[in-house]
């Protein structure tokens, strides 16, 4: 057996010089991407350039390959974030540039769901660690108190879950997004990731009661149906289902929520990964009561809400509109309108940007063959897609 070249206290210190060293130069990179963000300023150039993204990626490959003999999977995994990170700083800098009142914010109000800790609480910060932006955190109880928050100008935004990749659509949010008169102005996807919580080190036979939000007791039924006796109390949400059961402090009380808040809660994981999927996330939004603009050079989706008349084919003709002007549909929701019986109300999400003149011409058509037509906003796509690179090649 060889010896070490060096001791562990060296090794570990010329860690921490390697690790300060990346973090500098990661600092110097997204300054330098805020400076693309200037130069496409002059040019309008899109954020995004698929080829160019392309091409560095198989660069980078070969030469981290050839001089570093650092291998593919993990070359493209660390620069898929770096893109991602470029991307979001650069969509950030021209929003600021297309909506000044914004950016002259340094504070902003938001409305959540549940206790701090819960993932609407998480999420929010998420959204706003890119913009510079102080928060003054407002915990609300249901959703439609977030609404009536923002709506009565006493925050002025409010996050809202849409949509989960294993329990599906929430139609609370969808069912007030037809009433309100707030805009969607952002979205946010956050990787959820279910523990079982505790506050100590207890057995899963010994648990008789288990705490959450109803979401995770249906994102996790498959690990819940493997546990015996065990009753299911409902919160209004994954942090007040944890702080239930700090305050509880008993040895046969759990819940569901996340490992980094469980800690606000001095709760301890007992069980990780418990989600049905192991791919598990929630598409949230942020509404307001004004419109964003959004700048031409950003990705950006449109979210509409129609109603049509109950003749065949109605909801298929308008479909057929979108199709025509090429415009990309990634989401069809239809929800009952209260009421009227067997109506109901479809809402749609559009890779599109309002102002485009393919967007205008469609809604000149739907607005003809629907009853009701609303835009509920246009807003930039957060969500950056990994750069694709065939690396069978």
């Amino acid at each position: 057996m060889t010896e070490p070249k060096y001791s562990l206290e060296e090794i570990r210190t010329r860690l921490n010089e390697l690790d300060d060293q990346l973090l500098r130069l990661l600092s110097e990179r997204r300054q330098m991407s805020l400076e693309v963000a200037k130069s496409k300023v002059q040019t309008a150039k899109p954020v995004r350039d698929a080829e160019r993204e392309q091409q560095l990626l198989a660069k980078l490959i070969t030469s981290g390959e050839k001089k570093y003999q650092l291998d593919a999977q993990y070359i493209t995994k660390l620069f898929h974030s770096i893109i991602e990170d470029s991307v979001l700083i650069q969509q950030s800098y021209l929003q600021n540039l297309a909506n000044p009142e914004l950016s002259r914010k340094p504070i902003a109000r938001i409305a959540f769901l549940g206790a701090k800790g819960s993932y609407s609480h998480l999420a929010s910060h998420e959204y706003f660690s890119r913009k510079n932006t102080e928060l003054v955190e407002m915990s609300c109880d249901q959703f439609k108190d977030i609404i009536k928050t923002v709506e009565t100008g006493h925050a002025d935004y409010g996050i809202l879950p849409i949509e989960n990749t294993s329990s599906g659509s929430i139609n609370e949010v969808y069912d007030l997004l037809q009433h309100t008169s707030l805009y969607i102005v952002g979205e946010i996807t956050l990787p959820i990731e279910h523990c079982l919580l505790a506050t100590s080190d207890i057995h899963l036979e010994t648990i008789k009661t288990l705490y959450s939000h109803p979401q995770p007791h249906a994102q996790c039924s498959e690990f819940l149906g493997r546990l015996k006796n065990v009753r299911l109390e409902s919160c209004i949400s994954t942090a007040d289902a944890m702080q239930k059961v700090r305050e509880l402090n008993q040895p046969d009380v759990a819940a569901i929520g996340n490992a980094t808040s469980g800690k606000l809660y001095g709760l301890q994981p007992i069980q990780n990964n418990i989600a049905n999927q192991t791919e598990n996330h929630t598409r949230f939004i942020l509404v307001a009561r004004k419109a964003v603009d959004v700048s031409g050079q950003i990705p950006a989706k449109t979210t509409l809400i129609m109603s049509t008349s109950q003749e065949a084919g109605s909801l298929v003709q308008c479909l057929l509109v979108l199709q025509h002007y090429g415009i990309n549909m990634t989401k069809l929701e239809s929800r009952p309108i209260m009421g009227n019986p067997w109506e109901e109300m479809f809402y749609i999400d559009l890779e599109c940007h309002i102002d485009s003149i393919s967007m205008q011409s469609s809604l000149k058509e739907l607005t003809k063959l629907t009853k009701y037509l609303k835009v509920l906003g246009c807003y930039p796509s957060e969500n950056v897609s990994p750069t694709m690179l065939n690396l069978d090649k």
